[in-house]
Parts: C-alpha cells; sequence; structure tokens
C-alpha cells in the first residue's frame, strides 16, 4: 500500500495519435514536477518527435514500442497522422497486437498505477499484476455519451452539448469495425467499465456535470486534471519566418487558421475554405494538411487564389508552433476544427475563436463553447455537413467586427474564462487534488 508521502511509478499508454500523446505528456511533466516516475509507452517513430516536450528527463522514460504490421496498413505506419481516417481502424488493431509488449514491461516495472484510454484490454491486463488503472479522456467529456438532443437520458446535465438529429449519421462509425473483433463503440464501453477510476483533462468549472454523470451511470470514481497545459516558457518558441511575417501586421488583424495534425479535407471544402479566409479582407496564415485528392497545400490551391491574395494570404502545409502563433499580438482570430487540445490553447490566449467541426467529439467541444460557454462561434453548415466561403466569411467577421453584439458577448465570455484558466495556482491546484486522487485510490487496497 503506498503511503500518502511516497512517490508514485505511473505508466502512461496513450493512443497512437499525437493528440492523445501530447495531453498524456503534459500530466506526466506535471506529476514529474511533483517528484514521481513516468513510463511512457509510445511508438518507436513518435519518440523523437516528443522528445522535445518531455521537461523531466530523469524521471519520464520512454518506452518505445514496435508498432506490429497489420494487414492494409501503409508500411512504416505508427501513429493516425501517417495514414487517412480511414485506416484508424487498421492501427487499432496495431495498438492491440502490442499487448505483450505492455503486459512484460508492466511485468518488469511494476507500476502503481495505468492511465490508457484506447485499450481496452489494459486494466484487465493491469488489474493482473496489482495495477491500478485509469481511463484519462483527453477529449471533450461528453463524447464519452455522444448523446442526441432526442434521445437525451433522464439526468443528463446539458440540453446543448448534445447532437442534432441530423447530425445521429455521425454516430455511425462508432458501430463500424475499431480493431480485431470489436467496434469503436465496445471499445471504450469496456475501456470505461473496467477501469479502477475515471479521470478527465477538464476542469469543474467547464464541465463538472458532465464528467460527474458519466461517473454515477459507471459507478466510477471521477478525477479531473484541470487543462493540463505547460506553462508558456517552455513552449516551442515561434519560427523566424512567422515571426517575421506576423510582425508586418497591425494587432488583432491576422486571421490563424488550424485544423490539427489528422485532419484532412476533400479539395472542394479544402478550396471553400481558402475563399471564406480570402473573401474576409483580411490577412491570414493557414497550416493546413493537403486534401485527400493532393500531394501539396500547393496543388490544391484554388485557381489564381495566390495572385489575388498576394502576401496577404499563406497556406502552409507543415507543421507550425500553434500556441506560440496563438500568442502573437498581430493574431485576433483562431478558425479552428475544434479539437480539444485547441479548445484549450484558445481559451487561454487573445485570438477571438471560430468553429468548424466535422467529426463528433469536435462537434460536442464547439457547442460546449459556442453553445455553452458561449465564448467562440460556429460556423453554421447545412444537413449535409458541407459549409460555404460566404458562412465562414460571416462568422470571422462577426467575432472580429467591433459592432458585433454577438461578437462583443462573445469577447466578453472569452475574457471571463481566460482570467479564470490563467489565474494563479488554478492549474497547479488540479494537479496537487489529482495526485490525492491517486494516492486515495491506492489507499483502497
Amino acid at each position: 500500500m503506498a503511503a500518502k508521502s511516497s512517490k508514485l511509478h505511473i505508466a502512461m499508454f496513450p493512443w497512437f495519435a499525437f493528440g492523445h500523446m501530447i495531453p498524456f505528456l503534459h500530466i506526466s511533466n506535471q506529476l514529474a514536477q511533483r517528484g514521481h516516475t513516468i513510463t511512457f509507452f509510445l511508438p518507436k517513430k513518435a519518440q523523437s518527435k516528443l522528445q522535445h516536450l518531455n521537461s523531466h528527463l530523469h524521471l519520464i522514460t520512454f518506452h518505445p514500442l514496435t508498432v506490429p504490421p497489420v494487414d492494409g496498413l501503409p508500411p512504416g505506419t505508427e501513429t493516425a497522422s501517417d495514414i487517412s481516417r480511414s485506416l484508424t481502424h487498421l492501427l487499432a488493431i496495431a495498438l492491440d497486437r502490442t499487448s505483450d509488449q505492455i503486459g512484460a514491461a508492466l511485468s518488469t516495472l511494476n507500476p502503481d498505477i495505468l492511465l490508457y484510454d484506447f485499450a481496452h484490454w489494459a486494466p484487465d491486463l493491469a488489474s493482473q499484476m496489482g495495477i491500478k488503472s485509469i481511463y484519462y479522456s483527453v477529449v471533450c467529456a461528453a463524447a464519452l455519451r455522444s448523446v442526441s438532443v432526442s434521445v437525451a437520458p433522464p439526468g443528463y446535465p446539458s440540453s446543448t452539448v448534445v447532437l442534432r438529429p441530423h447530425e445521429l449519421r455521425l454516430k455511425e462509425s462508432i458501430n463500424k469495425p475499431n480493431g480485431e473483433g470489436v467496434t469503436f463503440q465496445q471499445r471504450h464501453t469496456t475501456a470505461v467499465a473496467r477501469c479502477d477510476a475515471i479521470s478527465f483533462r477538464t476542469c469543474q468549472e467547464i464541465e463538472g456535470p458532465v464528467c460527474d454523470y458519466i461517473g454515477n451511470q459507471h459507478g466510477k470514481p471521477v478525477f479531473l486534471t484541470g487543462p493540463v497545459l505547460p506553462k508558456p516558457s517552455t513552449l516551442t518558441p515561434l519560427q523566424d519566418q512567422w515571426a517575421e511575417w506576423l510582425g508586418a501586421f497591425g494587432s488583432g488583424s491576422v486571421i490563424f487558421c488550424a485544423f490539427g495534425s489528422e485532419n484532412i479535407m476533400v479539395q472542394d471544402q479544402f478550396q471553400e475554405l481558402l475563399l471564406g479566409l480570402e473573401l474576409t479582407g483580411l490577412p491570414f496564415l493557414a497550416a493546413l494538411k493537403p486534401p485527400l485528392e493532393a500531394a501539396t497545400v500547393e496543388d490544391a490551391l484554388p485557381e489564381g487564389f495566390q495572385d489575388r491574395v498576394g502576401g496577404r494570404g499563406v497556406v502552409h502545409g507543415g507543421w507550425v508552433a500553434q500556441p506560440a502563433i496563438l500568442s502573437h499580438p498581430a493574431v485576433g482570430c483562431f478558425v479552428s476544427h475544434g479539437g480539444y487540445g485547441s479548445m484549450w490553447e484558445s481559451l487561454t490566449t487573445h485570438p477571438h475563436i471560430v468553429l468548424m467541426p466535422e467529426y463528433v467529439d469536435h462537434i460536442l467541444t464547439a457547442r460546449l463553447l459556442a453553445d455553452e460557454l458561449k465564448a467562440a462561434v460556429k460556423v453554421e453548415k447545412g444537413e449535409n455537413g458541407l459549409f460555404s466561403k460566404e458562412r465562414l466569411c460571416a462568422a470571422i467577421k462577426t467575432v472580429m467586427d467591433e459592432e458585433s453584439e454577438i461578437g462583443f458577448r462573445v469577447k466578453k465570455n472569452h475574457a471571463k474564462w481566460k482570467e479564470t484558466l490563467v489565474s494563479p495556482g488554478f492549474m497547479s491546484n488540479y494537479i496537487d487534488n489529482f495526485v490525492e486522487q491517486l494516492h486515495g485510490l491506492l489507499d483502497q487496497n
């Protein structure tokens, strides 16, 4: 039994996607800062891309995994950013086939606790070795329920952070194979049902009621870690090319658009997005992956686009330091896909937030930000899920226009939540409480 004063050894096993591995590494850094030892399981190739985010090399040890080959998965695939979303189910097979490696490592290392998400078999494996397991969710809490507005169960605490009837088609994917003999729904239902506790990367002030509801539904203790964002001083600095480019524009005048490392659009919507940015007449930097039909972003630009926008618009197909860009004074608007990490980064920085969600968890994040917190604006889409350049332009103008009543309300609410989240001690108190809860879980033995 662990004593309250003892230091813990915690193993981390996130899904093989940077949108999951990075938040797991953020919480690892916070725990290591408090003297706890971390073993972090990840694909071999991902280690070099995450090494610079490891702030405690003496306490956080990367344990590289050999990702097994799977029929249909391109050779060398190790993370979700290596493939299109249509092949994710094959990467899930590869994740499951690392169970022998995970089991051998856990048996040798004997950590106190295992944090995981997609590996539905991990809690049973940990239990066999006397290791406590925690399902750690790094997406919008409501995504664990994905309820429809027409079938919200009794007691569900939100009438806004739900799917609309026409969006239920998006839930069809959760009943498709996501591994060998398991659907996405079954994977996460099992992962949550078998754990000793559920943890969310969120705070009581923003998603507390939904988290409490989920915990009660599963009969599990719920631990909240807070947003878990790195200190600004530890962030990757802004690259010189972007510092120079942004420096040419006035304060709050630039639109920054980024959709994450795993979101790939079809070419028609990719071009519609760029035409919408052009239509605003404002300077913009769009960091996007090439659409499905093109090898590079340059190949996919609308006809005559570069000649029309000139130097005021840049479309970049490579990686950028998003937090550093959001912190630049020239950036006044952030057009985002509604990823959960981007939600926290945008709430704690100054640019106004415009959301263009496509997938279930992003739609729910957008509902949380725009409809419940009223701190952002969503781009309206048709029931077919498509948006127009005019609607994108209108949403951006809403938050950028000083005379807009909606924009004024959104800015006011955004500023309120930013003040709360960055207030001294807010995030560290959540981590300290989380550590106490970890000890409490071990004391139940």
